[in-house]
């Protein structure tokens, strides 16, 4: 490394954030970048460690550690410590299609496996990772670049996420004519209808699939396979098919009073909003969620975006329910590092509910019974129990624990089942969760929807895993 002893001299210092009062405002970014040479600084606490478990992804307890990308993040790090950004621009793009997406989305597992981290604060590769992608687009280094040579080869990718974009780019590269579909009017997947704008600013995903249209992909939105065309129309119109659908299919819950209206999916309800606030029509004075009581069911990333949602939109209140028990402060003796960290975090639609009501939002050990509504049928309240887990962590009710709360909205924010079946159905294939190939030698299955819900390392991780595959039968 250039400065063999800045993780010695330097401490950890993280990009500025914008105080919650005042970034509820809007729904713009609310992260300030450090100045360069702080940046500079930053990478210079990477340390010569030997083996670097930041890169690693492996998998350790059931859980992953380090970056499921492989990303060379050492090799950047001392780049970027020396102000060689074309060099770590192009170490970074090396394992990672879109550093731009996950340096603002990741929770940086790289981070949490850090070997500095493991005594002191680890590296801000998360931040680091982000300064030299959006100084590559600055300088002109991330300009398209077209593949030189063709083939004669024609993919179909069904979804636009992370794992369909990654896809995409890695066979155009290889000289593939590619096309992407969409079912919604957006390009991005979950990461445009998904994430809310505060998160990831939807023009850096269009930024990024600008640069893909002029390197020769195309793009078809607002249309569905398996219903606005045929399964077996695309395969007659291209060699191979790649369904990158995701996994969209929420959980839902079984309990009295589900049926009715002021309940809604956190994915429905997340994408309704960007699709509002996307097309100028966001009020943030008069909308569904202005001055009520929302009760956001799930205590996950996706539960915590509905949670800073809600907040900017003016709810009176936001609860949050989560059936796990609070995990500990600090690691349990049977979670050592390098594994992922079961801790207590407060992320940042957390934050600023405690900023705003006073409080944490979370409620933990606690699930909904049922839900309750007037003559009228409009929601008013849930309710409540708590609940423990066995040695064999099968959840149990705790008796005379139930407890009626206020709620005037609901959002379920419980996960997701898999993919949704109607296209499966219409071209009767089956994923096989073991490999890339469905029972169909031409139709190739990748990501959320192989696998399951996941982080969008891993989709993009499984999305050239895909297109190294193609390479490889064709």
């Amino acid at each position: 490394m250039g400065n063999p002893t800045g993780f010695i001299k330097i401490k950890r210092k993280d990009s500025y954030s914008i105080p919650p009062k005042d970034r509820i405002k809007n729904f713009d970014e609310f992260h300030e970048t450090l100045p360069e040479d702080e940046r500079l600084e930053q990478a210079s606490r990477c340390m010569d460690c030997g083996v670097p478990f930041c890169q690693s992804g492996m998998t350790l307890n059931g859980m992953t550690s380090g970056c499921p990308l492989n990303n060379l993040i050492p090799e950047w790090n001392d780049m970027l410590y020396k102000g060689n950004y074309e060099e770590a621009y192009k170490r970074l793009i090396k394992t990672n299609n879109f550093p731009e997406f996950t340096s603002r989305v990741c929770p940086a597992l790289c981070e949490k496996s850090c070997t500095l981290g493991e005594n002191d604060t680890p590296v801000s590769s998360k931040e680091n990772a982000l300064s030299i992608i959006e100084k590559a687009y600055e300088i002109g280094l991330a300009n398209a670049k077209p593949p030189k040579n063709r083939n004669n080869i024609k993919i179909a990718i069904v979804g636009s996420g992370p794992t369909g974009l990654a896809a995409a780019d890695e066979l155009n590269k290889a000289g593939f004519t590619v096309t992407v579909y969409e079912r919604n009017k957006r390009l991005g997947g979950l990461l445009m209808n998904g994430i809310p704008n505060m998160k990831l600013d939807k023009k850096i995903i269009d930024r990024k699939i600008d640069v893909l249209k002029e390197e020769g992909i195309s793009f078809v939105a607002n249309v569905d396979i398996g219903t606005d065309i045929k399964t077996k129309t695309l395969l007659a119109k291209y060699d191979k098919v790649v369904l990158a659908l995701g996994s969209t299919k929420p959980r839902d819950l079984n309990v009295t009073g589900r049926k009715g209206k002021d309940i809604y999916f956190a994915v429905d309800f997340l994408t309704g909003i960007t699709d509002k606030y996307l097309d100028n029509l966001l009020d943030l004075k008069k909308n569904i969620i202005k001055n009520k009581t929302v009760v956001v069911i799930g205590g996950g990333d996706t539960g915590n975006d509905c949670v800073g949602t809600c907040i900017r939109l003016g709810a009176n209140n936001v609860i949050q329910l989560e059936m796990l028990p609070k995990p500990p402060d600090e690691r349990a003796e049977d979670n050592p590092w390098p594994q992922w960290p079961k801790v207590f975090k407060t992320d940042y639609g957390q934050e600023e509910a405690l900023e705003i009501y006073g409080k944490d939002p979370r409620v933990f050990n606690t699930t909904i019974e049922e839900f309750i509504r007037d003559v009228d049928n409009n929601l008013t309240a849930i309710k409540t129990i708590k609940v423990g887990f066995d040695e064999n962590n099968k959840m149990l009710k705790v008796p005379s624990s139930e407890e009626t709360i206020q709620c005037d909205i609901a959002i379920i924010a419980a996960g997701f089942v898999g993919p949704e079946e109607y296209l499966l159905k219409d071209g009767k294939i089956k994923i096989n969760k073991d490999d890339y190939i469905t029972n169909n030698k031409n139709i190739f299955a990748a990501g959320d929807c192989r696998f399951g819900q996941s982080l969008v390392v891993k989709a993009i991780a499984d999305g050239r895993n895909i297109a190294k595959k193609i390479i490889e039968t064709v």
